[in-house]
């Protein structure tokens, strides 16, 4: 059973928070579990990007409250999950804590190990893309997550 969940990207103001929101949303008749995200190169204390936080609300989900901040040794100890947005954000995870390979998987793991690309300085169309694929991906998770 996942009690603790991270969702890790990059700058944790895009891609992490709304899969963070998502699935805080999707999860929320499940109190026990705690989901959280982080960036491997975190635009610390900065809100989540607007149009994340747009998209989001279109979807009934407030996001306002986000503050990006960096992945830790020890936020990846305690979790049980981790879900990386991309390869390239598992392989930092694994150099920073070898031991975590067994529990960090792609958020896109379940509809064929999608990565999802990074909508930071992109257009609208972008940050949407970014959340079909978060959502797709979320849902897929759905079926480990909410037992």
């Amino acid at each position: 059973m996942f009690k603790r969940i991270l969702v890790i990207c990059v700058g944790n103001i895009c891609r992490s928070p709304m899969g963070e929101y998502l699935l805080k949303h999707k999860l929320a008749h499940k109190p026990d579990i705690a989901i959280e995200s982080a960036g491997v190169g975190a635009l610390v204390g900065k809100p989540a990007d607007p149009t994340s936080v747009e998209v989001l609300r279109e979807h009934g989900i407030d996001a306002g409250g986000h503050r990006a901040r960096p992945v830790t040794a020890e936020m990846l100890a305690h979790a049980d999950l981790i879900l990386a947005m991309e390869e390239k954000h598992l392989k930092h995870l694994y150099d920073m804590a070898p031991q975590v390979r067994g529990k960090a998987f792609l958020f896109g793991k379940w509809i064929d190990d999608l990565p999802v690309p990074d909508p930071y300085r992109q257009q609208r169309p972008a940050f949407d893309h970014a959340f079909k694929l978060i959502d797709q991906a979320s849902d897929a998770w759905l079926k480990y997550l909410d037992k």
